[in-house]
């Protein structure tokens, strides 16, 4: 089973990522009220998914999502941008 990275838009407008292997849990788990979901995206609900790699390994992912979280909030939004041109034909 893949690994993703994957990075979320918050309703103040906000990003977040981070690492899963299942996208459709983990978005349900942000959203909802239960322990499972980040704490620090509680109150910024909700949460919707921006952006998504798969990879092999849970260390592939963790790798890419260390070297994303360094990024400015500019280059986030011109990887999202290039993601949903790129999937939205």
């Amino acid at each position: 089973m893949s690994w993703y990275l994957y990075i979320t838009r918050c309703a103040d407008g906000s990003l977040y990522t981070g690492i899963t292997k299942n996208l459709v849990r983990r978005i349900r788990e942000h959203n909802t009220d239960n322990k499972l979901g980040a704490k620090s995206l509680r109150y910024r609900r909700p949460v919707a998914l921006a952006y998504y790699e798969s990879f092999a390994t849970q260390s592939e992912a963790a790798r890419r999502e260390k070297s994303i979280k360094r990024w400015t909030r500019k280059y986030k939004l011109k990887l999202i941008e290039g993601f949903i041109l790129k999937n939205s034909c």
